[in-house]
């Protein structure tokens, strides 16, 4: 169920996270010239509407059919969606998400029927036909038919939301929020599901608190600074570059395998949470567009004018109380147990690096595979890092795996970071969190499978790189 979850989540962060930089610079527009803007301009500030209510659902769109059918697919995604686009006076992101990958996937089906039935010299003549004739039909049946779908659930969503903020229930969020985002289901939660709801409300209101539901690090940061203090072995000694990685660099996966080392720290950043959402709400702080990566400079950039006090104090609260409250937790439940995983999974991979015979397999977190599944034979020219979107954990992973590469004088050596659903073909090992092991199986079974608990200090580092010495010397 978890897997299928992420699967979920991992579409529809898929389709906005490549469009990050767009709605940013929506963002920056907003935040600069709209009327209560810093440098109010209002020619300029006529670019925030189109942009938000065409420009970004059809960035969505195409990006989302082109994941199922490539260009055309992104293409028809784009068409059709400008059915939901004029029928409907909100910005339609949920429409985009839905009507683009459905469209795609439509015009690739005729695609596969028509696979031999076309006389040679006449492809682009049915290619370009077809997509115009099921584009144009898909976008009238989207103006008709999905426009009030989505419509209905958006005020159903709406209701919701309003309850929760009539009631001064929106801290209580946090109770859902931070545990799926430890499951690596932080980038569908805030922008598959967060991001349109915030932008709608930065078209009413010019900010939204929605924006910092799911981008605060103040929970993690607190029990990132507790490890600081009362970890034990490598989680303590990581702790102060994951601090520096998380708080500056805004990757917030990197707190995620001190809270899988503990699962009772989700009760920190959980109370963390609601206490930062609770002083947002009170200093009435909001954002002019989603906070990507989730760093503190991130936050300032998109932080109305008004709001940098409430801002930086809600930030400061969540810390304070996720790290009084994972203090007492980290220093009376004794050892890391995940750490002590690693340690096992570390020394089988020393066996199977000299030719010892290891039964030994993965933790339970991983279905229980063994750390490196696949043997792949003679030098090795390629290895991917793999997280759910493949810009934040995966990239960290991926400099620090290069730096002791360079540093053990290997040459030849091509590290990148990706998502775990589209591994390259090309990879021969893939490292990626354990969580995601039956994920990176399935994108790219034929690549060695390197399991870790922690991108940033991985014991599974230096046996690989002993490894690559090995197989890899002339």
């Amino acid at each position: 169920m978890k897997e299928k979850v992420q699967l979920f989540g991992r579409s529809l962060s898929g389709m906005v996270m490549p469009n990050i930089g767009a709605f940013i610079a929506w963002g920056i527009i907003t935040a600069l010239f709209i009327e209560s803007g810093w440098i109010p301009n209002e020619r300029i500030a006529q670019l925030v509407s189109p942009m938000s209510s065409v420009l970004l659902p059809l960035l969505i769109a195409y990006t989302g059919g082109n994941v199922v059918g490539g260009q055309r697919g992104g293409v028809i995604g784009a068409l059709a969606t400008m059915g939901v686009i004029v029928g409907s006076d909100i910005p339609m992101f949920i429409g985009a998400m839905i009507v683009g990958p459905l469209s795609a996937w439509v015009l690739k089906k005729f695609d596969k029927m028509m696979e031999n039935h076309v006389k040679a010299g006449f492809e682009m003549l049915v290619n370009n036909f077809s997509l115009g004739i099921i584009g144009a039909i898909l976008a009238v049946l989207a103006m008709y038919g999905v426009t009030p779908l989505v419509t209905a659930l958006n005020s159903v969503m709406s209701a919701g939301v309003g309850f929760f903020v009539d009631h001064g229930l929106l801290p209580l969020t946090s109770v859902f929020i931070e545990p799926a985002k430890v499951l690596f289901l932080n980038n569908a939660i805030n922008h598959g599901i967060l991001s349109p709801m915030g932008i709608q409300q930065v078209e009413e209101a010019g900010k939204s608190i929605f924006f910092l539901l799911e981008s605060n690090p103040g929970p993690g940061l607190g029990v990132l600074l507790a490890y600081c203090i009362a970890g034990k072995g490598s989680a303590k000694s990581s702790a102060p570059g994951a601090v520096i990685i998380h708080f500056l660099g805004g990757i917030h996966e990197i707190y995620f395998p001190y809270i899988l080392m503990n699962p009772l720290l989700l009760l920190a950043t959980i109370a963390g949470g609601a206490s930062g959402v609770f002083t947002f709400n009170l200093f009435n702080v909001g954002l002019s567009a989603p906070a990507s990566p989730g760093s503190i400079l991130a936050l300032l950039m998109m932080a109305e004018r008004h709001s940098y006090v409430g801002l930086l104090l809600g930030v400061l609260v969540s810390t304070a109380v996720s790290f009084v409250i994972a203090m007492p937790l980290l220093k009376f439940m004794g050892k890391d147990t995940s750490l002590e995983e690693a340690q096992q999974k570390k020394d089988s991979m020393k066996k199977q690096a000299k030719g010892i015979k290891d039964e030994s397999t993965a933790s339970d977190g991983a279905a229980s595979e063994p750390a490196a599944t696949v043997q792949v034979q003679g030098k090795i020219r390629k290895i991917a890092f793999a997280c759910d979107a493949g810009m934040g954990s995966s990239a960290m992973g991926a400099t620090v795996l290069k730096k002791k590469i360079a540093a053990a004088g290997l040459e030849g050596i091509e590290v990148i970071h990706t998502p775990v659903s589209s591994i390259p073909s090309d990879v021969q090992i893939v490292v990626t969190h354990q969580e995601l092991g039956e994920r990176a199986a399935r994108s790219n079974p034929n690549a060695e499978r390197v399991l870790i608990t922690n991108f940033l200090a991985a014991p599974e580092y230096e046996v690989l790189v002993e490894d690559l010495k090995k197989r890899n010397q002339p």
